[in-house]
């Protein structure tokens, strides 16, 4: 009995190279696929790091167990209880730092933050110095979203008027600033969310020639506007 233990035993402290070439395959796969979605621009924003995600977490689950051997020790169910409440407080705290981070205006500059604060306070100076945001406001353009159409493509507009986006569709508008999928800062604003019956107003306090606006739900919402 004790010689079938003692070759038991021997076989478990020496696997055989199978583990090894399926993990290795396995890694060169979950490596491949992230890469081609990157290069290939097959998805992009929350979609593409959601997948890219996902994949390095299959990769960290081939890397224990095809070669870390996580199980295969003299306590493997104590040695999984750990690995897996670890796990679970590093996914927790990434993930809350990242739900935090998103809707902290994704990760706006201090210098977009302060702008938007001024705009909303109405604080044009401080000691003197200009903050970017109107005192006076002129004109109110409109910009209807309806069947999925922008009824005004580009809007021409002065410095310190407004400009309202204002959403007849039932899906909620995501209006941000710059090509799709990236997103610029237009006086301090990175999206606004626009939805049916709650329109939504921008202050035009930055000159500029054909700024582009977008949904970034929608690509096919799409329009632009100069301000002089």
């Amino acid at each position: 009995m004790s010689k079938r233990v003692s070759s038991f035993d021997h076989h478990k402290q020496h696997p055989t190279a199978v583990p090894y070439v399926t993990g290795f395959a396995l890694s060169l796969l979950f490596t491949a696929i992230p890469y081609y979605l990157v290069s290939h621009k097959v998805v992009s924003g929350t979609t593409l790091v959601t997948t890219i995600l996902g994949f390095a977490l299959l990769q960290m689950l081939v890397q224990i167990f095809f070669f870390l051997h996580l199980g295969r020790g003299p306590k493997p169910l104590y040695n999984v209880a750990f690995f897996a409440s670890t796990v679970g407080i590093i996914l927790v705290v990434v993930g809350g730092s990242m739900f935090i981070m998103k809707h902290l205006h994704y990760n706006m500059s201090p210098r977009d933050a302060t702008t938007k604060l001024a705009q909303d306070e109405g604080i044009d100076q401080v000691g003197g110095a200009k903050t970017g945001a109107c005192s006076n406001i002129g004109i109110n353009h409109r910009v209807v979203i309806k069947d999925g159409k922008v009824s005004m493509p580009h809007t021409e507009a002065h410095l310190c008027d407004t400009m309202t986006f204002i959403n007849e569709d039932a899906s909620v508008r995501k209006i941000s600033f710059g090509t799709y999928p990236n997103h610029d800062a237009y006086g301090g604003e990175i999206e606004l969310s626009v939805r049916k019956d709650h329109p939504k107003t921008l202050t035009l306090n930055q000159m500029g020639i054909n700024l582009l606006f977008h949904d970034h739900l929608d690509p096919a919402v799409t329009g632009s506007f100069t301000v002089k």
